[in-house]
């Protein structure tokens, strides 16, 4: 093998490492996305729940002083 073709090889060698690298940080990223927007989401049913509940106890308490 000719120096030029070590070369060649050594280089796509790096490239493969470096897309490599490159895929998994994406896919950290993307599911790190994944789970700040679910959280998110339940913090915001969450809050719609508790928020539907004071609704439903300040209504029986009207009704109780009827």
């Amino acid at each position: 093998m000719s120096k030029i073709e070590r070369v060649t090889s050594v280089k796509n060698e790096i490239l493969d490492i470096f897309m490599s690298i490159n895929v998994a940080e994406h896919e950290k990223r993307s599911r790190s996305a994944a789970q700040r927007n679910l959280r998110a989401r339940r913090g915001i049913e969450l809050h719609q729940e508790f928020k539907q509940l004071e609704r439903d106890i300040a209504d029986l308490a009207d009704e109780e002083k009827h």
